[in-house]
Order: structure tokens, then C-alpha cells, then sequence
């Protein structure tokens, strides 16, 4: 368990990079309100994460997974969040797949360069 409520807040880079990402460029935000916005994200995951845990633990799951996020954020009438994030979900899995063929690939290149090295000699 944690020690400071503090401990649970999400990095302030983090926050600081989300912030700057959603706002136009010039756009200033006091730190007080980024600290706002920290503590309001904070929350929301940890609601999140304990509504998710609930509906796993339901099903007789230990571990949270997608699905029971996805369906948390209905749960919580967070509907319209469902769409897209399933949408960016189906993206990193994409990209991360296409990682590890790309490494796949690149260590059975190198594979048979050594042998065909080792051939030549």
C-alpha cells in the first residue's frame, strides 16, 4: 500500500506533455492548475482501476485485462471513451506486432550472414 496520497499522483512530465499535446502552441497553464489536472487524472485512474478490478474479480479473475477496463468505462458511463481507445488499442497492437516481426527478421538476417561468413572462411 502507499505510504502519501501523493504517491498515487501520475508523473508531472507526464501530465506537463499531455497538457501541452492537447492545448494550442502558446498556450499557457498555471501550475496549479496542472496539479488540478494531475490529481483529477489520479482519481480517475484509480476509480478506474478499481471498478475494472471489481468486474474481473466477479468473473473470478485475479488480473485486470482489456475487457474489463472497456467495460468499466461503460460501467462508469464513459461510453464515448470506448470507440476510440479500442481503436488506438487495435494501433499499438499493430505496431508492436509489426516490432517483433521486424526483429524476427533482422535476427534470422543476421543468422544467416554469420553462417554464410562462416561458409566463406
Amino acid at each position: 500500500m502507499v505510504e502519501r496520497i501523493e504517491d498515487l499522483n501520475l508523473p508531472n512530465a507526464v501530465i506537463a506533455r499531455l497538457i501541452k499535446e492537447a492545448l494550442p502552441d502558446g498556450a499557457n497553464v498555471s501550475k496549479e492548475a496542472r496539479t488540478t489536472i494531475a490529481r483529477a487524472a489520479s482519481v480517475f485512474v484509480i476509480f478506474l482501476t478499481s471498478t475494472s478490478t471489481t468486474l474481473a474479480r466477479k468473473q473470478n479473475h485475479k488480473t485486470i485485462n482489456t475487457v474489463n477496463i472497456l467495460d468499466a468505462l461503460k460501467q462508469l458511463e464513459f461510453e464515448s471513451f470506448v470507440e476510440p481507445l479500442t481503436r488506438e488499442l487495435e494501433v499499438y497492437r499493430k505496431v508492436i506486432k509489426d516490432k517483433k516481426e521486424k526483429s524476427k527478421k533482422e535476427i534470422s538476417t543476421n543468422a544467416d550472414n554469420n553462417n554464410a561468413t562462416k561458409e566463406t572462411n
